[in-house]
């Protein structure tokens, strides 16, 4: 299977301060989908611009032409089905049908308090999720919806005319836990991870390595459960979360892509250098690697 290269674009910059030209860069450089984080606020940019992500993928889908545009990750921190099936049903209609939606369980970050609740706990976070995505699955496939949960219900939730993409727009579940793996297996047309967390600091690449092998096993039994195969199924590696360093250099990145591909992922996504952050990058090499990098691989 062919590996695709993709890229995310934080919402940190105004529209007309330089964040459309980041978009039309992606489309330029030739990157499958661009992503975007989709939070109230981020970690260390907590206390400069952030922009709410359908609007701007909204202003993306209708910069570009060709380019793929999601969310990476969707959470239910301070989501709920129903109205968000409303704008992706609209964002797919304004796109031409070029979104996917990433969608985790979410943490324990700001968005966790936001809306002045408690944090979650995670059997909490993963309880929620268990009954978030199902829901949603329904709702941007079904013209009418009434369903009663614990969390998340639906009273008669209209959504017509539904998707561009039939039957619905694709997930792409990010999980490692063996819940979370479940709804991966069961409605996700792609698995995301971005490694194991234990390990970014303290941990090695080889160690990295191991782990993520392991949630690929994982993934496979949670698969084989309900008598799938998960062999064609898209995996997606999110970078800048492991201790791998493969926009240190062109050469960082071959080999880095070159084991994942051997892992069997079909995605990796880099993030669009921001200078003075954590995705602090040379300009020069992110585009040599958008451009040249996976034909090392072919």
């Amino acid at each position: 299977m062919r590996m695709r290269l993709s890229t995310v674009i934080l919402p940190s910059r105004r529209w007309h301060e330089g964040g459309r030209d980041q978009w039309l860069r992606a489309e330029q450089l030739g990157f499958h989908t661009a992503y975007t984080y989709d939070h109230l606020s981020w970690r260390t940019f907590r206390d400069g611009p952030w922009f709410g992500a359908i609007p701007t993928l909204t202003a993306a889908a209708a910069a570009t032409e060709r380019l793929r545009i999601g969310t990476l990750v969707t959470s239910p921190n301070f989501r709920h089905p129903v109205t968000l099936a409303k704008e992706l049903i609209s964002l797919d209609d304004i796109s031409g049908g070029r979104v996917t939606l990433g969608i985790g369980a979410g943490g324990n970050g700001f968005d966790a308090t936001a809306l002045g609740q408690e944090p979650w706990t995670p059997r909490e976070r993963a309880d929620r999720f268990a009954e978030f995505v199902p829901l949603l699955d329904r709702l941007l496939t079904e013209d009418t919806v009434t369903a009663r949960g614990t969390f998340y219900s639906a009273d008669e939730a209209r959504d017509i005319p539904g998707c561009v993409q039939r039957p619905r727009l694709p997930f792409a579940v990010a999980a490692t836990g063996p819940r979370g793996l479940k709804l991966a297996a069961k409605h996700g047309q792609a698995w995301v991870t971005t490694g194991d967390p234990k390990l970014f600091e303290a941990g090695t690449p080889a160690q990295s390595v191991e782990a993520i092998r392991g949630q690929i096993t994982k993934l496979g039994a949670a698969c084989a459960e309900i008598g799938r195969d998960v062999e064609p199924m898209e995996k997606i590696l999110l970078t800048g979360f492991t201790p791998d360093r493969p926009l240190d250099s062109f050469d960082a990145f071959v080999d880095f892509a070159g084991t994942l591909f051997g892992l069997g992922f079909t995605e990796i996504v880099i993030h669009m250098p921001i200078a003075d952050s954590v995705f602090a990058a040379d300009e020069a090499v992110f585009e040599k690697i958008a451009t040249e990098g996976l034909a090392q691989l072919r």
